[in-house]
């Protein structure tokens, strides 16, 4: 198995609701935020995870493909070895395919649009707080009220994915499952709270090299269990 090419896919990732991908609240001081999202720890601005990224594409791809093997495997990623799934985003050590090869795809932090960031850096883009709360069924009444620290809508991210192509990959059939990834979290969500209102995004100004992507590419073939 050779390396035969790296193809860079990149674009931008625009909030339609407040997101939250959780950061770390060991700091947390009396009347403070109990739910921070992550921020860049030197300049304090947010970002999204490459980790939230990758993973949710790999999750939302196995419950429309590959829903046996989460089922198989209680919950866990599906790591048969053998389908695209596991070939695009590579499997645990314990399974061993000769087939397989590496990891194909590389998803980077998206960091804020060099507007956006500007923006945040003048005071002009503040992080909000949503309140959620626990609805008292016998009295009708909204109780223990919870701060959720949030992205607000409309924000902007760039995005950068690498994908490697071998010499035994077939080029589109194993891209097209990444525009197929990139349209469920746009019909499903990104971070946590997307049940309750969080997390709808819309990936804009997408790009395979420098080739911009038609943004239907996926929705016709979305559900088809081709893989």
């Amino acid at each position: 198995m050779k390396l035969d090419y790296i193809h860079t896919i990149c674009g931008q990732i625009r909030l339609l609701t407040g997101l939250h991908i959780g950061g770390s609240n060991d700091q947390i001081e009396i009347g403070g935020m109990d739910q921070p999202i992550i921020k860049n720890p030197f300049g304090g601005e947010p970002y999204i995870p490459g980790s939230s990224l990758k993973g949710k594409m790999r999750s939302l791809l196995e419950q429309v493909y590959r829903s046996d093997q989460i089922v198989e495997n209680k919950g866990g990623p599906c790591k048969c070895g053998d389908c695209k799934v596991c070939k695009i985003f590579g499997t645990s050590g314990e399974t061993v395919s000769e087939e397989l090869g590496p990891t194909r795809i590389i998803v980077r932090d998206a960091r804020l649009s060099k507007d956006w960031l500007k923006r945040f850096e003048e005071g002009e883009f503040p992080l909000e707080a949503k309140y959620e709360n626990f609805i008292n069924r016998i009295k009708g009444t909204a109780e223990h009220p919870r701060p959720l620290e949030r992205v607000p809508a409309q924000a902007v991210f760039d995005f950068n994915i690498s994908f490697k192509l071998f010499d035994t990959d077939v080029k589109d059939d194993l891209i097209q499952c990444v525009w197929k990834g990139l349209r469920l979290i746009e019909m499903d969500g990104l971070g946590g709270s997307v049940s309750r209102g969080s997390g709808q995004v819309k990936f804009e100004n997408v790009h395979l090299d420098e080739t911009p992507v038609d943004e239907e590419i996926a929705s016709v073939t979305l559900f088809e269990r081709d893989l």
